[in-house]
């Protein structure tokens, strides 16, 4: 079906005043009235790329959803996406605000790149919608600051895309590791590993298509000169929209690691990497990050990611949760191991004053396991895999959008809260910071706040482009 007659590719002309004043009359609106007699809700989708393919492609899926709009600044990917939805009644959108206007849409998707997910979501907030935004929530910490404080501030249900932790595998895991079986838990090793080496290469400097909206894509970064590799998907290796791997997939492993542990955040974060081995293309992101945090709740997190080697055994590809009685490997499923110890442990530990001559005598009784259930063999969870990890079994990401479906009807905050992907993208933004700085950070995890480094500190945030500075001051203080 030819959906191009929708495509409204008009500039708003709505002024700050009237934003903020259709926003208080969608926020007062009774959501029963607003949502209609049939009880469905509208939903609009900003970005068509990777991710938002897959979104669209889920929402399309539910029988209780309307796909209203679909917004995207490049018109080759608008004009796919419509057809791809083939409903004469979903408008297309080349500007968000646009969007944002329509009164039918009760919640929107953000797909975009990183350093837009934070100030289109307060413009929506702002505007009454609902809101799904993609991981990483932010590009700098004091985002999801403003994100939440616009959250609460319209009553708004925002929840964020780091699905994992609605898995059955990670559940269970959760319960394990917190009931105190394993023992005492204080190490978790997480690795994230690829290879996409000699990289993408390099492009020269040039003018923009003429059907991509650039300035648009651009939004609050930087002006920089366009290439072909700064835009579309490849803006993930560019430090200017994007924190590279550390808080693309690590938004994922660690927010699984965080809910597992019940961890609000670190007080110390060390790291170092850089670009080893992809020197022939136009990315600045490292290839090569190894990253160490510690938490209050008395265990490290080491966090290694590589980008141009892609060897891992099974444990590698989760996280590693190390006890004192047993060790726990979480992948979508999880493999639990018990700890071996020697019966008498003061014969195998020497003292240094009066030990017997001779050094520590040995029985013969051999070891015995911490867990006798999980001694013989290692215990798989015997719950549903996540095929995220392409094993088949619980889509997480559709249970993540069904979830804020639901809140968006209950009014309740959503199992990933706004400020779940807050507290995440924090931890992977200090290890950046401690990269860039090359010294580590202390944090306050209660005050949100750098210890003790004044120019650390300064890093929390960045200035936003004109005019979207203002934009962004007209919402929220900040």
């Amino acid at each position: 079906m030819d959906n191009s007659k929708n495509i409204n590719n008009g500039k708003t002309t709505q002024t700050r005043r009237a934003f903020l004043g259709t926003a208080t009359a969608l926020t007062a609106a009774s959501y029963q009235r607003v949502m209609g007699a049939n009880n469905r809700l509208g939903i609009g989708f900003i970005g068509y790329g990777l991710i938002g393919k897959q979104h669209v492609s889920d929402f399309k899926k539910m029988d209780d959803i309307d796909i209203v709009g679909l917004c995207d600044c490049y018109k080759p990917r608008l004009e796919e996406g419509l057809a791809f939805i083939g409903n004469s009644r979903t408008q297309g959108y080349s500007d968000f605000r646009k969007m944002l206007e329509n009164k039918d849409i009760h919640g929107v998707v953000i797909s975009t790149p990183d350093h837009w997910h934070a100030l289109m979501t307060i413009m929506a907030c702002a505007a009454g919608k609902d809101v799904y935004v993609e991981k990483p929530q932010t590009l700098f910490i004091d985002e999801g600051k403003w994100m939440i404080q616009a959250a609460r501030k319209f009553n708004r249900v925002v929840a964020a895309g780091t699905q994992r932790r609605h898995g059955s595998g990670v559940k269970e895991a959760r319960k394990i590791i917190q009931s105190g079986i394993l023992g005492k838990i204080h190490s978790v090793r997480v690795a994230s590993v690829r290879n996409i080496y000699p990289g993408f290469g390099k492009t020269p400097v040039e003018n923009p298509p003429a059907d991509f909206d650039y300035d648009m894509w651009l939004g609050p970064a930087e002006k920089k000169p366009y290439t072909r590799h700064r835009g579309i998907y490849h803006f993930r290796w560019f430090r200017d929209f994007s924190g590279g791997q550390m808080t693309n997939l690590g938004a994922h492993q660690i927010d699984q690691v965080m809910y597992c542990m019940g961890s609000k955040g670190p007080v110390l974060a060390m790291s170092t990497g850089g670009r080893y081995a992809l020197d022939n293309d136009d990315g600045d992101t490292p290839d090569l990050q190894d990253a160490m945090w510690v938490f209050p709740e008395g265990y490290i997190l080491n966090y290694a990611i590589r980008e141009a080697n892609a060897f891992a055994d099974a444990s590698t590809r989760g996280q590693v949760y190390l006890g004192t009685k047993g060790n726990l490997v979480l992948s979508g499923s999880f493999t639990i191991t018990s700890e071996m110890r020697w019966i008498n442990p003061e014969n195998e530990i020497p003292r240094f004053l009066g030990h017997p001559v001779g050094g520590p005598r040995y029985d013969n009784t051999g070891q015995e396991p911490f867990l006798p259930e999980y001694a013989k063999k290692a215990a798989a969870g015997g719950v549903a895999s996540d095929n995220r990890y392409g094993l088949g079994g619980e889509d997480t990401m559709m249970m993540n959008e069904r979830d804020w479906v639901e809140a968006m009807r209950a009014r309740r905050r959503p199992l990933v809260d706004v400020e779940d992907g807050h507290r995440v993208a924090i931890v992977c933004h200090l290890a950046n910071m401690s990269m860039d700085l090359k010294r580590a950070i202390r944090w306050d995890p209660d005050k949100e706040e750098v210890i003790g480094d004044k120019e650390a500190q300064a890093r929390c945030r960045k200035p936003y482009r004109a005019p979207w500075d203002k934009v962004l001051e007209s919402i929220i203080k900040v």
